[in-house]
């Protein structure tokens, strides 16, 4: 999970990402409204010079039905770089796939093959009420200190929730960020509009 240099996807400005060659693919959540059958990670193929281009090219399915995966996102970013906390040498490679109805939080390998993520972890409900006191995690960011989660969900499962920290190495819950739900709030809206 670490390298000796910075992972390639790692920009240390805005403009520089702009000028960077576009994704080839699009990981996408997929589930049923019912609640029947198991939600899913969906790659699409977003490359327009590819024979399979709009097309889904690869599946991973939950273990569970009823998650209602949500807002995920990546273990490790570009924030990585920040000279306050830096992790210059992560890498961009796990999905962090959060269940909003389950309160699960799924961890997805995009290597060797990003087109067939393969499920690596998941971490249960009870797990993560203990160690970061929330429930259904909504929302995941990479930042400078390690993945934030924000959480609609106190302990349990009843409001106001909060934001948590994952680590970026071992991909558990770390515990929470700030003095409680509105300073973690607030630090989390700073670090989203920082990246802006």
């Amino acid at each position: 999970m670490t390298t000796w240099t910075p992972d390639p996807s790692f920009y240390p400005s805005p403009r520089m990402a702009m000028k960077a060659a576009p994704e080839t693919l699009a990981y996408v959540a997929a589930f049923d409204p019912n609640r029947k059958t198991p939600d899913a990670i969906a790659v699409v193929d977003v490359d327009p010079k590819s024979r399979t281009y709009s097309q889904i090219v690869g599946t991973t399915p939950m273990p569970n039905p009823g998650d209602e995966l949500h807002h995920f996102g990546w273990n490790a970013c570009s924030s990585c770089l920040c000279p306050n906390a830096p992790h210059a040498h992560a890498e961009r490679r796990y999905l962090v796939v959060p269940g909003l109805r389950s309160s699960r939080i799924h961890i997805l390998d995009t290597k060797p093959d990003p087109r067939k993520p393969k499920l690596v972890k998941v971490i249960e409900p009870e797990t993560v009420a203990e160690r970061a006191g929330y429930s259904r995690p909504h929302t995941v960011h990479c930042g400078p200190e390690g993945i934030y989660v924000a959480a609609l969900g106190n302990r349990e499962g009843k409001g106001p929730g909060g934001v948590f920290l994952m680590d970026q190495r071992d991909l558990r819950c770390a515990g929470t960020v700030g003095d409680g739900p509105r300073a973690a709030v607030f630090r989390l809206r700073r670090l989203v509009a920082s990246r802006s």
